[in-house]
């Protein structure tokens, strides 16, 4: 099956998986090469899904063909180039710079990991690359792709082992 994100006439951006277009939000700099952390970009691309995170303590885990693990208590994600654990999940508190993915708002109560700079990792490309939950007004991502949630759990529900997004401009 596959899933695509791309510009929609009437959405803006839309996720289509064969089940309707879905109005999605992308990063603040639009669809593009990604070139660096913190750019901004959405990158362009075919990329797997790797697997499922959900905060327990909010939702019941997703039904997927996916694997899925819960979001602890302190659980993060580096994203600072030059660290050996850059893109990867990290324990906080964490030496270097790295994201929370216990948000205190909702975005990240349910997040599909892209397999994006994960391998090899090359340093200062960009990380964290997830689709998650959108705000309520679509606003842009740093660079992930975020649907409604109802809409990424149907995306989730329709993802087997082997699933890849296609990214397109």
């Amino acid at each position: 099956m596959n899933f695509l994100v791309r510009p929609h006439p009437s959405l803006g951006i839309a996720l289509d998986w064969g089940a309707g277009a879905r109005r999605c939000a992308v990063g603040r700099a639009g669809i593009g090469e990604k070139l660096k952390e913190g750019d901004g970009i959405t990158p362009v691309g075919v990329f797997p899904v790797r697997y499922v995170f959900h905060r327990p303590d909010r939702i019941a885990p997703p039904k997927t063909g996916l694997d899925v693990r819960a979001i602890g208590e302190w659980d993060g994600w580096c994203d600072a180039p030059g660290d050996p654990a850059y893109n990867r999940p990290v324990t906080l508190p964490y030496s270097a710079s790295a994201e929370n993915l216990r948000r205190q708002d909702h975005l990240y109560d349910v997040v599909a990991v892209l397999g994006f700079n994960d391998d090899p990792v090359v340093d200062g490309k960009g990380s964290a690359i997830f689709v998650h939950v959108a705000k309520p007004n679509y606003a842009p991502t740093e660079g992930c792709v975020a649907l409604a949630l109802d809409d990424l759990l149907e995306a989730l529900a329709a993802m087997q082992p082997g699933a890849a997004i296609e990214i397109r401009a």
